[in-house]
Formats: structure tokens, C-alpha cells, sequence
């Protein structure tokens, strides 16, 4: 008797791509307008890293898919539905965010209609993760800056007068023995937030087990940030008050600009070892 003839395995993964393909097509003039500004917004310069890193966790993760069963959810589709639903409004709303956030979502809702629910409980992460490349809207962003930047000149004045400097803050001016300082929107702490969120992310889910301890830590990075955020300030101010002003240009200031991740990384990898050890 003849052999029934089997589809071959590049068909397959062909007639799989197809779909992902038509996503890319439709949403490329988005993706291309989100690659701009990635180069040219200094504030979202780590977008490039998002997808490079979903996709290498992807990839360690690649025996584990090929191994779970793959059966259609119909959710996905409901999905898929309010995505593109998005898409539309969005476009003629020409509102950035959610046109950006639907291509997440709509990807997403793919993935779970075409692969089922137990791809997407090994995958909900990375596809998350992608909405770290997403810049977050103007409006957020300067309603959260200036707090930011209140609250680093209230503490910095506060701990410099504790130690006997005499500081006073005007708005978000620090005057201190002749010299002033201005904590700047650049030096409010959003721009490390922004990326020190998709930092904590990443942690969090890479040394954490249980999903509560990965939930504290990442909420955690926003207070962590505003404490390296306070540390900067603070050297900058004693340097400015006790060696020269020029430690705030170029390229000194940048130099402490890094010194908010340093910070940062420590606290996140202190608190990330107490946890592993409160929720083992």
C-alpha cells in the first residue's frame, strides 16, 4: 500500500509565519515611527534592547514550546479583535501609545488563538516585556517629572541641612553657600525610571520563583530609583559645594547620571537576595 504523503516541516512553519507576517506588514509604518524614536529620544534609547532580550529569553526557553501542546484558544481571537480595533481608533485619534500598545496586544492575542493557553503561560512574560519598548505619552511623562524633581530638591536640601550645609530649596533650586543648583527635568529621576522599570522587570523574573516576590521587587524599583535619584543629587551638590561647579557639565554630569543605576542595581540585588530567601 503507498505511504500517505506527509506534509513536509518547512510548509508547516511556513503556513505559521504567514499570519505573524501579515501583523508586521500592517503595523510597519507604527514600527518604523517607534524605531525613530528610539534613536532619537535619549529617554527610550534602551527600546532596542526590549525585543532583543524577549527574544533570547524566547529562545532558552525553545525545547519547552516544541514540547507542550498546541491547540487553538478562541480568546486569542477576542484578542486579535480589540488589537486591531485599537489600531483603527488610534489612527485617527493619532494617539501613539495605544496605537503602539495594540501591536502588543494584538500580537499577543495571536499567539494565544494560533498556539493556545500553554504556549502563552511560558510566553506571557516576554510578550509583556515588550511593552517596555513603548514609549510612555508626554503627558504622563511631565505630570510625573516635575513631582520627581520636587521631591529629590526636598530630600537633598533636608539631608544636606542635616549634616550642617545650610541649604535652602527655592522651587527646584538648591542654594548652598553662594553656589545654586538646579535639579532639571533631565535630573528628575524619569529617564532612569523608564528604564530602570524594564531593568526590574527583567530581575525580578529571572531570580524570583514565586510570582508575589516577583511583583514586590519590580514595584520596588520605583522607590529604588528615586533613592538613586537622591544619591545623585546629593554627591553633585557636596562636589559643587566642596570641589567646583563644573561637576555639573559635561562630561562630569553624565558620569553621575550613571551613578542612579549603580545605586539602583545594588538595592535591587540586596532586596532581590532577602526576598529569595522570605519566599523560598
Amino acid at each position: 500500500m503507498p505511504e500517505i504523503a506527509r506534509p513536509k516541516p518547512v510548509r508547516v512553519i511556513g503556513l505559521a509565519v504567514i499570519p505573524f507576517a501579515a501583523l508586521v506588514l500592517i503595523y510597519l509604518p507604527v514600527l518604523y515611527d517607534l524605531l525613530v524614536d528610539w534613536y532619537t529620544d535619549a529617554n527610550y534609547s534602551h527600546g532596542f534592547l526590549v525585543p532583543i532580550v524577549s527574544g533570547v529569553l524566547l529562545w532558552k526557553k525553545r525545547r519547552w514550546l516544541l514540547s507542550v501542546s498546541r491547540i487553538r484558544d478562541s480568546r486569542g481571537l477576542i484578542l486579535i479583535i480589540v488589537g486591531l480595533g485599537l489600531f483603527v481608533i488610534a489612527n485617527g485619534a493619532a494617539e501613539y501609545f495605544t496605537l503602539r500598545f495594540s501591536f502588543v496586544l494584538t500580537l499577543f492575542g495571536l499567539i494565544c488563538y494560533l498556539f493556545g493557553k500553554e504556549v502563552i503561560k511560558l510566553t506571557w512574560f516576554e510578550l509583556f516585556f515588550l511593552v517596555f519598548m513603548i514609549p510612555i505619552p508626554y503627558v504622563i511623562y511631565y505630570a510625573v517629572a516635575f513631582p520627581m524633581q520636587a521631591l529629590a530638591t526636598k530630600i537633598t536640601v533636608s539631608a544636606l541641612n542635616v549634616i550642617g550645609m545650610g541649604a535652602i530649596r527655592q522651587g527646584n533650586i538648591i542654594h548652598i553657600s553662594g553656589h545654586s543648583l538646579e535639579v532639571a527635568e533631565a535630573c528628575s529621576g524619569i529617564r532612569s525610571l523608564v528604564s530602570l522599570l524594564a531593568l526590574g522587570a527583567i530581575y525580578a523574573h529571572v531570580t524570583q520563583k514565586q510570582f508575589s516576590a516577583k511583583l514586590i521587587l519590580f514595584v520596588s524599583t520605583i522607590p529604588i530609583t528615586v533613592v538613586g535619584n537622591v544619591f545623585r543629587v546629593l554627591v553633585t551638590s557636596l562636589l559643587v559645594y566642596m570641589v567646583t561647579e563644573k561637576v555639573t557639565e559635561e562630561p562630569l554630569h553624565s558620569l553621575m547620571g550613571i551613578s542612579v543605576f549603580v545605586v539602583a542595581f545594588i538595592l535591587l540585588f540586596v532586596l532581590g537576595l532577602i526576598l529569595r530567601r522570605i519566599f523560598k
